[in-house]
């Protein structure tokens, strides 16, 4: 009987990447299914710090949060590689449509009243590839700004941290 028990105990890893956003009190996608979502990653906590800013300018609860880690990506994503998630974040948003990077960061500056303020800086005409290109050098070096803690770590993380 103790064999069948332990053979039935869940594996405590399998929901630690959705324990991330609980721990920072994000809303979770199940919790809001028709808002739009931020996937991020999750083991990143330079990431962890720009999503409960995101969340703090989320004023009328319109986002949910995703770690790019968690199991349920493969499901709800299939179309989102590991290796496109690890360069940027993405938002899909409440009718499907993809953002991603300083996209994402547009499209949320329109969206969220609180963000207004950045929409014309960063609406600027043609200025896009600009804040594209400073978003993917930050987010490349995200490892190096907010080190992982200690266990956190996957063969992934050593490839940013020495980019």
């Amino acid at each position: 009987m103790s064999t069948t028990a332990t053979s039935q105990q869940p594996d405590p890893d399998v929901n630690k990447p959705r324990r991330v956003t609980a721990q920072l009190g994000l809303a979770d996608p199940d919790q809001r299914p028709e808002s739009d979502v931020v996937i991020f990653d999750g083991k990143c906590r330079f990431c962890q710090q720009q999503v409960l800013r995101l969340h703090w300018f989320d004023s009328g609860d319109r986002l949910s949060f995703l770690s790019l880690h968690d199991p349920r990506m493969t499901q709800r994503y299939p179309d989102l590689t590991h290796e496109q998630l690890m360069k940027q974040m993405y938002v899909i948003a409440g009718d499907g449509r993809r953002y991603a990077g300083a996209e994402a960061v547009r499209y949320l500056s329109r969206r969220l009243p609180r963000l207004w303020w950045l929409a014309p800086l960063i609406h600027i005409p043609f200025s896009l590839p600009l804040w594209q290109w400073a978003y993917q050098r930050v987010a490349a070096r995200r490892y190096r700004l907010s080190p992982p803690a200690e266990g956190d770590c996957t063969d992934a993380c050593e490839v940013h941290l020495h980019q």
